[in-house]
C-alpha cells in the first residue's frame, strides 16, 4: 500500500497539495482550462488576416514574380515621396516601388532601390534613361547607377517553389524528430500538434505581411525557417518537462494536470528566453531604422512577431491540443 501511494502520490491530492508537492507551493496556471480562449484568439487573428488577404491580396517581390531592380546612390536629402512620384512618372509604370537606405560606411551616401515587377521591366535601357532624367531633375544630388538586376518570372517561380519545398522538408523532419523523441507520451500526436503550432506561427507571419502589404521576399522565407526552429525548441522543452512530470506524478494523474504543472514550471524560462531574443532583435531593428536599412528592418520586424507567436503557440496551442487528443484517446 505504501508503495502504491508513493508511486501515485497525486491521485487523491487537492490542487493545493499538488502545488505544494510539485511546484514548491506556487500557483499552477490552468492552461488547459483556458484553451478555448487561446484558440479563439488565434482563430480571430487568422480570420482578420484572411479578410485582409481578400482585400489587399498577396504581393510577391520580384525575386519571386520576376522584374528588374535598379539601385542608385545620391547625395543630400531628397523628399522620398517626391522622388518616388518622379520615377513613376518618368517610367510610366503603375507598379513601381521604391525603398531608401543609407550607406553606414559612408561610401555611397544615400541609396534608393527602384523595383519594376513584370516581364516588361526587363529592359536594359531603363537604367540609362532613368539615370539621365534623375540627373537633370536633381543636379545637386549626383545620382549614379550602382546596380542593375533582372529576374525572369519563370526563375522567380522556381526559386519560390524551392523555398516552399525547403520549408516543407524542414517541417517534416521536425515532426519525425518529436515523434521519435517522445514516444512514451504519444510521440506521433505530439509531433502532429507541434506541426500545428508551427503552421500557426507561419500563418501569423504571413498575415502580418498581408496586413502591412509587404511583398513576400527572401526575408519571409528566412524568417519562417528560423521561427520553425525557435518555436519547435520551445515545444520540445514543454514536452520534455511533461515526460518528466508524468514519471513523477504517476499514470493515474490526469494528463491535463500533468501538462499544467509542466507548463507552469517552464513558463518563466520560456518567457525569459523570448524576452532576451526580442531585446536583441529589437536592438537590430532600431539600428536599422536609424540608418534606414530597409532589408534589415524587413527581417527584424517579422522575427519579433514570430518569436512572440512561437512562445505563445508552444504553451497555448500545441500543448492544449495534445491534452485534448490524449483525453479523447483515453476515453476511447
Amino acid at each position: 500500500m505504501a508503495n502504491n501511494e508513493l508511486k501515485n502520490p497525486a491521485t487523491t491530492m487537492t490542487k493545493e497539495e499538488i502545488s505544494e508537492k510539485f511546484n514548491g507551493g506556487r500557483r499552477i496556471i490552468n492552461f488547459t482550462g483556458k484553451s478555448k480562449i487561446y484558440f479563439c484568439i488565434s482563430l480571430g487573428i487568422i480570420l482578420i488576416g484572411i479578410i485582409c488577404l481578400f482585400i489587399f491580396n498577396v504581393t510577391l517581390d520580384i525575386q519571386f514574380s520576376g522584374g528588374a531592380t535598379l539601385t542608385y546612390s545620391y547625395k543630400g536629402d531628397i523628399n522620398h515621396d517626391e522622388l518616388h512620384n518622379f520615377i513613376q512618372e518618368k517610367t510610366t509604370k503603375d507598379t513601381v516601388s521604391t525603398s531608401f537606405s543609407s550607406d553606414m560606411a559612408g561610401n555611397t551616401g544615400n541609396n534608393v532601390t527602384v523595383q519594376f515587377p513584370g516581364n516588361e521591366a526587363i529592359d536594359k535601357e531603363i537604367g540609362a534613361k532613368l539615370t539621365d532624367e534623375l540627373q537633370k531633375q536633381f543636379p545637386d544630388a549626383e545620382f549614379a547607377l550602382l546596380e542593375e538586376n533582372s529576374v525572369d518570372p519563370s526563375m522567380g517561380f522556381s526559386f519560390l517553389l524551392k523555398c516552399l519545398v525547403a520549408v516543407g522538408i524542414a517541417s517534416l523532419l521536425m515532426v519525425l524528430y518529436v515523434a521519435l523523441r517522445f514516444r512514451k507520451i504519444g510521440g506521433f500526436s505530439a509531433g502532429v500538434f507541434a506541426l500545428v503550432a508551427l503552421f500557426h506561427d507561419v500563418a501569423m507571419i504571413f498575415f502580418m505581411y498581408v496586413i502591412f502589404r509587404w511583398p513576400i521576399d527572401s526575408n519571409f522565407i528566412a524568417v519562417v525557417l528560423m521561427i520553425l526552429g525557435y518555436s519547435l525548441n520551445d515545444t520540445i522543452v514543454i514536452y520534455d518537462r511533461v515526460r518528466e512530470q508524468r514519471k513523477l506524478m504517476g499514470r493515474k494523474v490526469g494528463i491535463d494536470t500533468v501538462f499544467n504543472v509542466s507548463a507552469t514550471k517552464t513558463i518563466k524560462r520560456t518567457i525569459m528566453t523570448s524576452v532576451t531574443t526580442l531585446v536583441a532583435i529589437m536592438t537590430v531593428f532600431i539600428v536599422a531604422s536609424v540608418f534606414n536599412i530597409s532589408s534589415v528592418k524587413g527581417f527584424a520586424l517579422p522575427m519579433m512577431i514570430g518569436v512572440i507567436s512561437g512562445c505563445y503557440s508552444s504553451i497555448c496551442i500545441a500543448g492544449p491540443l495534445w491534452v485534448i487528443w490524449q483525453n479523447r484517446k483515453a476515453k476511447r
